[in-house]
């Protein structure tokens, strides 16, 4: 972990893509030195609460409460690879970048993700729909009273 370079080397994964340098936003740089504190001088940075020299080998139960005091309905933990993938789509980042992103080697991956997409654009449309049919609708006198266009006339 390179906190001043603001990103984590995964030196070893079980396919060749997991292999990366992953970069770090300010936010978890500041999450990454909260654990850091809490973890103490060791060398892991979830150490293990039952064996002091194991670390953290699963998260399921912590991830239940968490939620739990947090009252939000359980969802796995890797379902927010999903969530990560559409927010990055839908915010406009290439498909290429987002597959990148999520570390995969295979475009086919990105195809669940793109159906997440059109189904926020179908969400988008009906919440505009909605917004039209809640104007109250215009009168023809006002119509042609009020120019039509935003391009001014030469």
């Amino acid at each position: 972990m390179d906190l001043q370079n603001a990103v984590v080397w995964i030196p070893d994964s079980k396919t060749p893509n997991g292999i990366a340098e992953v970069p770090l936003t300010s936010l978890a740089i500041e999450a990454f030195k909260s654990q850091m504190a809490i973890s103490g001088e060791g060398p892991f940075l979830f150490p293990s609460d039952r064996i002091p020299s194991g670390h953290q080998t699963t998260f399921k139960t912590v991830w239940r409460k968490t939620l739990r005091r947090a009252t939000i309905p359980y969802f796995r933990i890797y379902d927010l690879r999903s969530t990560y993938a559409t927010r990055l789509s839908a915010g406009g980042v290439a498909d290429e970048w987002v597959t990148q992103m999520l570390r995969q080697s295979d475009a086919q991956v990105f195809k669940k993700y793109s159906q997440m997409k059109l189904q926020m654009k179908r969400e988008a449309l009906e919440r505009l729909n909605r917004r039209a049919n809640e104007i109250a609708p215009v009168t023809a006198d006002v119509l042609l009273a009020a120019p039509m266009c935003t391009v001014a006339l030469q």
